[in-house]
């Protein structure tokens, strides 16, 4: 696992807010700042992650 900071990295786990409960993240897919900064203003809103292992996504599963 690795600081979310750290875009540029591959996901190892797919990251699903809810709500809507569409797959923002998907296994092999580049984590950008885009699709964190989406998470960050979500998570702050109320928004939970069910799916990855850090549910506050401090943290992330990478691959590479």
């Amino acid at each position: 696992m690795v600081p979310v900071s750290q875009a540029g990295r591959v996901a190892a786990e797919q990251i699903t807010p809810y709500p809507p409960g569409i797959p923002a993240v998907v296994p092999g897919e580049l984590i950008n700042d885009a699709v964190l900064e989406y998470l960050g203003d979500g998570l702050a809103a109320g928004m939970a992650l069910p799916d990855p292992a850090d549910s506050k996504l401090e943290h992330d599963r990478v691959v590479a």
